[in-house]
């Protein structure tokens, strides 16, 4: 049979439309429902999370089209009794000939997504951006194998829907396993996200295809008759116990969503010396490097002519170059990640960058004692008017103030009197900006670093003591 000829007879041609159609629907309405097309291209893009993105939506709809179909073009091979017409052909050619259009279709359902996904945004992907797909891609294939066998076994009109839908909805629902967490990350939809600058981890996308791949082998070698095929089928199925429980084992431990992934990866682009600024080339805002390195010295210059006791870090790096606080390095003495792109994008353009002398402030001002790093409403206020009084009285030397303030109004809702903590802060902040020039360090603001510390543990040397909103690693 001509190739033609296959595929106008395979059930992938004549459902296409159907598929094609779901296909067109998720990517135009859901996948664009959280994330409008706006906010999408305008950054920071990166093809390794665009990639896994555009697939989230779509893997489980992928196996269970295929197994769907295989399950019909298998019933159909048997209906017509192929084997018999041509009993001298092995099973695995006429097999792979009649589910070549299904595999297809179901290669489709991956790669639409993803190429519309990256004509969009305009990235050209790399072969690690791309891991999550042939991944995908595989798995398709293990499901058409198993789709072929259950054809076999069963009317291909009530288990080929059937079929499909329980693969469907299992492969979807795997995402809420809790008790046992293998399953989320082997179902082959990963739970795990990627964020900007990060790839998938071989594993991560290897053990989900090893597992669908070690089944579908065993199913075949049970399905293929033969008087001596026993052991080969015994050797298959040990093979696929082993890989599931080993990949099981492995995958048990990586948390709820927290599969391995490689980070650091977005190309950066660096200007000046002492300090050395670099932020993320692909992040959106890119273009104000020069303003944005510009606000940093501007502001350490300003703090430390207002007495203020910094160390000039010989790097200030992006915080989006690794977006997610679990895999960025921690801040140094000599190396600082600070949100530049996030501040930088925020400010109005052509216009002064307060967000970027907002994260500096948080950098640079420290305190001699280790202050909690989250505050609860039933915590003693007193402290929190010393410190938050000496940071707002920074604020306004690198005119931060208004950042600042906004961040910390939002955290005294959490107290019955927040709104007396705030005019608080504001007076005593405007009683030491009133003192005479060279007094206000020392007699002013030493002294309300010592009163926030008293009580507390001395900060550690070396380390960084700087207080920022949660997420913005200072």
């Amino acid at each position: 049979m001509t190739f033609r000829a296959l595929l106008r007879s395979s059930a992938a041609l004549w459902t296409a439309p159907v598929w094609g159609g779901i296909v067109g629907f998720y990517f135009f309405y859901a996948l664009h429902f959280e994330d409008p097309y706006e906010e999408v291209v305008g950054g920071p893009l990166w093809a390794g999370e665009q990639v896994a993105l555009a697939l989230n939506y779509f893997y489980a709809f992928a196996y269970g089209i295929t197994l769907g179909l295989a399950t019909w073009e298998g019933g159909r091979l048997k209906r017509d009794r192929v084997w018999d017409l041509a009993p001298g052909r092995a099973r695995w050619r006429v097999a792979g000939q009649v589910l070549a259009p299904v595999v297809g279709a179901g290669w489709a359902i991956l790669l639409l997504p993803v190429g519309m996904r990256l004509i969009e945004t305009r990235l050209l992907p790399t072969p690690a951006a791309l891991l999550p797909l042939l991944m995908g891609m595989g798995i398709v294939g293990a499901y058409a194998v198993v789709g072929c066998v259950l054809g076999h076994l069963a009317r291909r009109e009530i288990a080929a829907p059937i079929g499909a839908v329980a693969t469907y909805y299992l492969i979807n629902k795997s995402s809420a396993y809790s008790d046992h967490l293998w399953p989320r990350h082997l179902s082959g939809q990963l739970a795990t996200s990627v964020a900007f600058g990060e790839y998938y981890s071989l594993a991560t996308v290897l053990l989900p295809f090893l597992v669908a791949a070690a089944v579908a082998a065993a199913v075949a070698a049970w399905w293929n008759p033969g008087p001596r095929r026993l052991p080969l089928r015994i050797l298959a199925t040990t093979v696929a116990l082993g890989t599931v429980v080993l990949s099981a084992r492995t995958a048990s431990g990586w948390g709820i969503a927290d599969g391995p992934v490689s980070a650091g990866h977005a190309p950066a682009r660096c200007v000046g010396e002492a300090p050395r600024v670099c932020m993320a080339e692909t992040g959106g805002a890119v273009e104000r490097l020069d303003g944005v390195r510009s606000e940093v010295v501007e502001s350490l210059e300003k703090l430390e002519a207002a007495g203020v006791d910094v160390s000039v870090p010989s790097t200030v790096t992006d915080g989006l170059l690794y977006e997610r606080a679990s895999t960025r390095p921690r801040s140094t003495t000599s190396t600082w990640w600070l949100p530049l792109t996030a501040q930088a994008e925020t400010a109005k353009p052509g216009g002064r960058l307060a967000g970027v002398r907002y994260a500096v402030l948080l950098g640079s001002v420290t305190f001699p004692c280790a202050l909690p790093a989250t505050v609860t409403s039933d915590a003693p206020t007193a402290w929190i008017v010393n410190r938050d009084a000496a940071m707002l009285w920074a604020a306004y030397t690198v005119d931060a103030q208004d950042p600042y303030l906004r961040w910390r109004s939002g955290e005294y809702v959490q107290f019955a009197n927040g709104p007396e903590v705030l005019a608080k802060v504001k007076e005593r902040a405007a009683k030491g900006r009133a003192l005479p020039t060279a007094a206000q360090r020392t007699a002013w603001f030493e002294q309300e670093q010592a009163k926030a510390c008293r009580g507390m543990p001395k900060r550690p040397a070396g380390v960084p003591a700087a207080i920022g909103p949660q997420g913005e690693d200072s």
